[in-house]
């Protein structure tokens, strides 16, 4: 989020304009505050099992805002059909992996454990189906010998870095073809 944020000057097609969580004691929150972005939190747990409820409390903070992309950043809740296809093409998200391998979670630990030469990390449209929208971009780099799940996440977490805010700015200008960093 925070390079996302730094990318957004200038000549950028995009601004800040809110971070939003879940969770009160995000960093991200407390960050954003601090640089003067709007900020709001719907915790979840409020809602119980009532996912449609939560997120039409946070469909109803966004208007406000303006809003009109939604790049996701660490948000690790899944949301329902409904709420993706009210933001269709108008929502991204990064994932950890090179997808189309290795969805949801524990991505690092599974690509080791598969014996992978290669991990990475994919900016991709929000579907309905976790994991599986349209590749916007990609970075990859070979795993190294000794890697641990820790140690490939945070080098996949530097690649994510330079990743994201390329890929936000060809987006917010319209252009969907993927960018692929090597």
């Amino acid at each position: 989020m925070r390079a996302l944020v730094a990318s957004m000057t200038d000549d950028h097609p995009a601004r800040p304009a809110l971070v939003l969580s879940n969770r009160a004691d995000a960093g991200g929150i407390h960050w954003a505050a601090g640089q003067g972005i709007a900020t709001e939190v719907v915790d979840h747990r409020v809602y119980g099992s009532d996912r449609s409820r939560f997120e039409h409390e946070i469909a109803e903070r966004m208007v406000p805002y303006g809003i009109d992309i939604i790049c996701l950043a660490g948000f690790m809740r899944v949301m329902t059909a409904g709420f993706v296809m009210s933001w269709a093409g108008r929502m991204i998200n990064i994932h950890p992996s090179l997808l189309p391998k290795y969805r949801g979670l524990d991505t690092h630990a599974r690509a080791l454990a598969a014996g992978e030469t290669e991990a990475g990390c994919t900016v991709h449209e929000v579907t309905p189906e976790l994991d599986d929208g349209p590749i916007l971009g990609q970075a990859r780099l070979p795993v190294q010998p000794g890697e641990t799940p820790e140690t490939l996440a945070t080098r996949v977490l530097a690649q994510e870095h330079v990743l994201y805010p390329k890929v936000l700015r060809r987006f917010a200008a319209g252009d969907r073809r993927p960018v692929y960093l090597p």
